[in-house]
């Protein structure tokens, strides 16, 4: 059997720094706002067993190049491919995240009832705190019934300021509250 690389590089942007990892069929992970190697390390151990860590700017670089747009409040979707490994419930509510538009917010409860599950809002939260793509996977864009912001892989700080660039607001004039209106139910 064939050793599967994960190509990974540290994007350091502004004040952004993580990493983000690729295999050959797209991107796969993106780590938490000054998460070190060892995070996706763990991943890799546990997602992808048997697989070889190696930095790969180059094979990373488009996917870098919109993240960068992106956090500079220029794009709002993302074409590079992603590489999703999951339960078929977790792939099911990752697809549901994809769905949500830049800029709004939704509900966990929103996220269950648009997979045909509005029974099993935690079990949603919880394949929402395995999403390993964050920002491609918008899970940020999932805040609590009551509009507060909830856990995120990244820490709310990150969360928040992800919201805050999808709004236009700068992060240091950051006036964002926490009764985000929820976008209409999705469809």
């Amino acid at each position: 059997m064939e050793e599967r690389t994960i190509g990974w590089a540290l994007l350091q942007h502004g004040d952004w720094k993580f990493h983000v990892a690729a295999v050959r069929e797209g991107l796969c992970y993106i780590g938490s706002q000054d998460g070190g190697l060892d995070e996706v390390e763990r991943w890799a151990a546990k997602r992808l067993p048997g697989s070889r860590l190696a930095e790969d700017r180059t094979a990373l670089e488009p996917y870098i190049t919109e993240l960068i747009e992106y956090l500079d409040g220029g794009r709002t979707e993302f074409n590079q491919p992603v590489a999703l490994s999951g339960t078929g419930f977790q792939l099911g509510v990752w697809k549901a995240l994809r769905e949500i538009p830049c800029g709004q917010t939704v509900t966990y409860s929103d996220i269950a009832a648009k997979i045909g599950r509005p029974d099993a809002v935690r079990a949603v939260a919880s394949a929402i705190g395995k999403n390993p793509v964050l920002i491609h996977v918008p899970c940020h864009r999932v805040i609590g019934k009551n509009g507060k912001l909830t856990g995120f892989r990244g820490g709310l700080d990150m969360k928040r300021r992800l919201l805050d660039v999808e709004s236009g607001i700068p992060f240091e004039d950051d006036i964002f509250t926490a009764n985000t209106a929820s976008a209409p139910p999705l469809q």
